[in-house]
């Protein structure tokens, strides 16, 4: 299906671009009302990350606060968590597959002794379900992204000296290389088309101007595979995820990057499990 009124009536955007006249909340509810079914399930996808997040802060605290970017909200949540424990297989079709094997998984013995923190086993069910999807432009997306933070992950875990199997996520042809790679480009030469760039990305000290890099880098990436996607799903989808890069960057500073950085050492050292010796 076109969306040609649709697509006419967007700006265009520009990386540089500081203010956005929409939130992406109000893009995401406005595009929702004028997609067809299926595509408007595609967009639930992109935002099913929020709904990991939602779920799994309510797993710890009933009371938390949720991201309203999720497509479900508390009162669904409420319904869903009520199901996961009452029935073994609910049928419910706001529940997404990964959500319930998560559910049906954490806290087990071998989930334990496997040292993968929630947030990370969570990530890669995700992943793993996203890129399975029917539409060739978003599971190329969801795999593109998984490639980067892996590798860039991997490369962190070096540096500081983490074990990177228990943090690289997935199990698609990067992800198994990088478990098993002592190489320094973990062997993905000739396999990861961008790994030169995010081998340089990694080598940047400034914390938002990586960031930037990044995002950059997916920015690109959007571009060139919507190019003759003129007024398809594809060309919506690419739209609001640049809009979900150009929202990001909104509140970021030079304190809040120092303070990413450390959180995510914390969650590394949280999910390595040490040998005792």
């Amino acid at each position: 299906m076109n969306y040609y009124c649709l697509i006419a009536g967007l700006p265009d955007l520009q990386t540089e671009d500081t203010k956005i006249s929409t939130s992406l909340i109000e893009l995401k509810n406005d595009f929702m009302e004028q997609l067809s079914a299926s595509d408007a399930e595609l967009v639930k996808l992109i935002f099913a990350r929020y709904d990991n997040e939602n779920f799994l802060a309510l797993l710890s605290n009933k009371d938390a606060t949720i991201n309203p970017l999720g497509n479900l909200s508390a009162s669904d949540w409420e319904e869903l968590i009520a199901q996961l424990n009452e029935v073994e297989n609910p049928k419910d079709k706001r529940l997404l597959p990964y959500i319930q094997h998560f559910y049906n998984t954490f806290g087990t013995e071998k989930y334990n002794n496997e040292g993968i923190s929630d947030i990370d086993f969570m990530a890669g069910l995700y992943y793993e379900y996203a890129m399975k999807n029917e539409n060739r432009f978003l599971s190329s997306w969801f795999e593109f992204n998984l490639n980067i933070n892996n590798i860039l992950t991997a490369i962190a875990c070096r540096k500081h000296g983490f074990d990177q199997r228990t943090l690289v996520i997935g199990s698609n042809e990067i992800a198994s290389a990088i478990k098993s790679s002592n190489a320094r480009d973990f062997g993905l030469a000739g396999v990861f088309d961008q790994l030169d760039v995010v081998l340089r990305i990694a080598e940047e000290n400034d914390l938002l101007e990586r960031e930037k890099k990044i995002d950059a880098l997916k920015w690109a990436w959007l571009e060139e595979n919507t190019f003759f996607n003129y007024f398809s799903i594809e060309k919506v989808l690419a739209y609001l995820l640049k809009i979900e890069m150009l929202e990001r960057w909104k509140p970021l500073t030079v304190e809040h990057g120092t303070q990413i950085f450390r959180e995510l050492l914390v969650g590394m050292k949280e999910g390595v499990k040490f040998e005792t010796v």
